[in-house]
């Protein structure tokens, strides 16, 4: 839940933390700083630009033009709305006149297209459907306004701007008087969730009742194979097989699932739903434990985007998709508000920088869609999805994009909460932190080194409660004289009468380290994953001088070069063999260097072969062998 800072108080819900107000965490340089400012000088632009087109589809319903020439597919009045909810957030720090001029001009667009009775959907409204909500399965008309009123939310919050705010109520009231099971309602949701997320948002902002009932009918009229009666299979690619409360793991649509359990656990908090709570936990556990892929990725079908079995996680043909990570972001934040748990913190941190970061080249001007852990070599795929062909531009379906800069428009969102009990610290970025009485200063580069110096301001008599990620063993926190162990996996908290000038520094080991996959996975079965910090690591051809797809690991002594942040280990290739298949097993030759670089970083030079797992076979020395013989 993110509060509002401008007008009437957002309705309060019992939550084990809180978030902070949208100006009491700033990102300053560093890592994540200038992540998000270069989000905000480059791909926010780039976005209007490629979206430009998109916006006559309004101009058109505007003027009453029938059967006019379409722009785009039925779901991209969404992603314009996502676009301009970045552009929301970027204005409430930013005085750059373009962002006010776009909220203002496209704002104006909006809501001159929305029908009087609150209706907004240019693709039916322009006459490329007969009737509305004709098919709910696919038209993302109640998706579209959803993606609308989270970026009316976002404008209001941002720079206290209402014009779309009034027209997202009036988007909600058409919802809530179209939808349910009283009179003259029908019954049916979207095949797209995110209205749910986005009618919790707009009751919290305006503290109207019926727009959380709307959100909670929605959820729950998920299960019942309203969307595809007699079709088990499309009914869980509509997550519409299972009831939400019954549902232990995600199915189907990779984003869908994870939307709808984002929302649901909105809906779970709001209502003090603790069945509904818990049930959403399970489905989130079994989802890390048996469907997520090393980096965070999510679905790992070409075939419906979809989530697989458990621990069917193939690498070269994962999926993967960016906006699966990031609707699991927005998941684990309300999970982690709800229950004050580490492991939510946690998945937010490792899939931030290992499945979402991934989605956008360095220079944030190129995206992938789909994040594969493995390139083989000679891939040859004509869809411009498949990562051998490197990020994009822009896509025909631009979800990944603006789903990429609204999430790094909102990045200091993630950072920290409050409670009665004092001010948490989730993430480490530098910059400043406002809360709980206390104003802190943070100085960082992580996560390219795991020092963090937090430095009081002003003076306060409160609890500090710092992560200790649960890759990091070891941890230490200095405060003063004091030396403080962290627990790996769980919150170090450090209460006291705080002065100005007091520092608490905190050191996260951050030694590579290799990683060891389950069994059942077929494709990792043998292989090992090099990580380091909150960092997956990928072995790119541009670094090795030996194919990367003969690459075996022998060693394991990972060194780190200085001044870099590349990562080398011995390794040998595999002799030739020309036979697809031999009565010999292959045998390993020459002995290489294994270079490695952060997987995030991989395709911004040559695009080529890539992968994260390396066959594992520890080399035998020859007094181990002549024991042995």
């Amino acid at each position: 839940m993110t509060t509002t800072s401008q007008g009437p108080a957002a309705p309060v819900a019992a939550t084990a933390l809180r978030p902070l107000g949208l100006r009491d965490v700033q990102l300053a340089g560093s890592f994540l700083g200038d992540l998000q400012a270069t989000n905000g000088t480059v791909s926010i632009p780039k976005g209007a630009e490629h979206l430009e087109e998109q916006w006559d589809n309004f101009r058109v319903v505007a003027k009453g033009v029938k059967d006019a020439e379409y722009h785009g597919p039925n779901y991209e009045d969404g992603e314009a709305y996502k676009w301009l909810e970045a552009v929301a957030w970027e204005a409430g720090r930013s005085s750059d006149p373009r962002l006010a001029d776009w909220l203002e001009s496209r704002t104006a667009l909006i809501a001159d297209a929305q029908d009087d009775d609150g209706y907004l959907g240019t693709f039916v409204q322009s006459g490329q459907r007969d009737e509305r909500y004709g098919k709910l399965d696919f038209d993302h008309e109640i998706f579209n306004m959803g993606a609308m009123i989270q970026s009316a939310v976002a404008q209001y919050r941002a720079t206290g701007r209402t014009a779309l705010l009034d027209v997202a109520r009036r988007a909600g009231d058409h919802l809530h008087r179209t939808f349910g099971t009283g009179p003259g309602q029908r019954e049916g949701f979207c095949g797209h969730p995110v209205a749910e997320l986005a009618l919790v948002e707009l009751y919290r902002t305006t503290g109207e009742q019926r727009y959380l009932d709307q959100a909670k009918y929605f959820v729950d009229a998920h299960g019942r194979s309203i969307l595809a009666p007699g079709h088990p299979g499309r009914a869980a690619y509509l997550s519409d097989r299972i009831r939400v409360r019954e549902t232990t793991t995600p199915e189907g649509h990779a984003v869908r699932a994870i939307y709808l359990a984002a929302g649901a656990t909105d809906v779970a908090i709001e209502t003090g739903d603790a069945e509904l709570l818990a049930a959403l936990e399970t489905q989130w556990q079994n989802m890390v434990r048996t469907k997520m892929y090393v980096n965070g990725g999510l679905g790992s079908r070409w075939d419906g985007e979809s989530f697989g079995n458990p621990y069917e996680l193939p690498n070269d043909v994962a999926y993967g998709e960016t906006c699966a990570a990031v609707a699991s972001l927005q998941w684990s934040w309300r999970l982690l508000l709800a229950t004050g748990k580490a492991e939510y913190a946690d998945l937010i941190e490792w899939q931030l920088y290992n499945a979402v970061l991934p989605g956008v080249s360095l220079d944030r001007s190129k995206y992938f869609y789909v994040n594969a852990l493995q390139v083989r070599a000679d891939s040859d795929d004509a869809d411009k999805r498949a990562p051998g062909n490197g990020r994009q531009p822009w896509f025909g379906t631009s979800c990944c994009p603006t789903n990429l800069m609204r999430t790094f428009a909102s990045l200091q969102h993630y950072v920290a909460t409050s409670n009665e009990r004092g001010l948490q610290i989730h993430q480490y970025a530098a910059g400043s932190i406002t809360g709980a009485g206390l104003h802190l200063t943070v100085t960082t580069d992580y996560p390219l080194s795991g020092r963090v110096v937090i430095t009081v301001d002003e003076p306060a008599e409160t609890a500090i409660s710092l992560r200790i990620p649960a890759w990091s063993v070891g941890a230490e926190l200095t405060v003063g004289d004091e030396v403080v162990p962290g627990v790996a996996g769980s919150y170090a908290t450090i209460r006291r009468a705080w002065q100005a000038g007091d520092r608490i520094v905190l050191n996260l080991p951050m030694a590579p380290r290799l990683v060891h996959g389950h069994p059942r996975v077929e494709g990792i079965r043998g292989s090992v994953a090099i990580c380091r910090g909150p960092l997956l690591y990928a072995v790119e051809q541009t670094d090795q001088t030996v194919p990367v797809d003969d690459l075996v690991l022998t060693g394991t002594t990972l060194e780190e070069v200085p001044g870099t942040d590349r990562i080398t280990t011995r390794g040998a290739v595999w002799q030739p063999q020309y036979d697809l298949y031999s009565d010999v097993p292959a045998a390993l030759g020459a002995a290489v260097q294994i270079v490695a670089l952060p997987y995030y970083q991989w395709a911004n030079r040559d695009v080529g072969p890539m992968t994260v797992w390396l066959p594992y076979q520890p080399a035998v020395s020859s007094v181990e062998a002549r024991t042995t013989s």
